[in-house]
């Protein structure tokens, strides 16, 4: 029996969702570029990386995928990498931290107890 099921799982992400998005609403739009250090993604940029990279997970589950090799991997990241590129404004990093978001709240909370025990291999590194 699974003690922290779909329905822990998508309340959790939606609290933890929620909170990332209220500090990113405190953030005034002209700092979204701001970048604490050389080689570190902006404000927006690591942003819209929270907002997509569910997007692919979801993809991958539905797909019925249960091996991730290293090209799959860096086809899904180039995507995500892509739609990242696509949100410029603050307007725009909101919308797909919302809509992302409970897109994937709303993928956890539809997984049976059997769903949530299967596996995805890896290659080992």
């Amino acid at each position: 029996m699974t003690y922290y099921g779909a329905k822990n799982l998508a309340d959790s992400f939606r609290t933890v969702r929620k909170n990332t998005i209220a500090l990113a609403e405190e953030i005034p739009a002209d700092k979204y570029d701001f970048r604490a250090a050389p080689g570190v993604r902006t404000v927006a940029e690591q942003l819209t990386h929270i907002a997509v990279q569910t997007r692919w997970q979801i993809r991958v589950h539905n797909e019925g995928v249960t091996f991730i090799d290293f090209e799959r991997f860096g086809r899904e990241l180039a995507r995500s990498a892509a739609e990242e590129q696509l949100l410029t404004t603050k307007d725009e990093i909101l919308a797909a931290l919302r809509k992302d978001g409970e897109d994937f709240a709303s993928f956890l909370d539809g997984f049976t107890e059997e769903r949530l025990g299967e596996t995805v291999g890896f290659p080992p590194s």
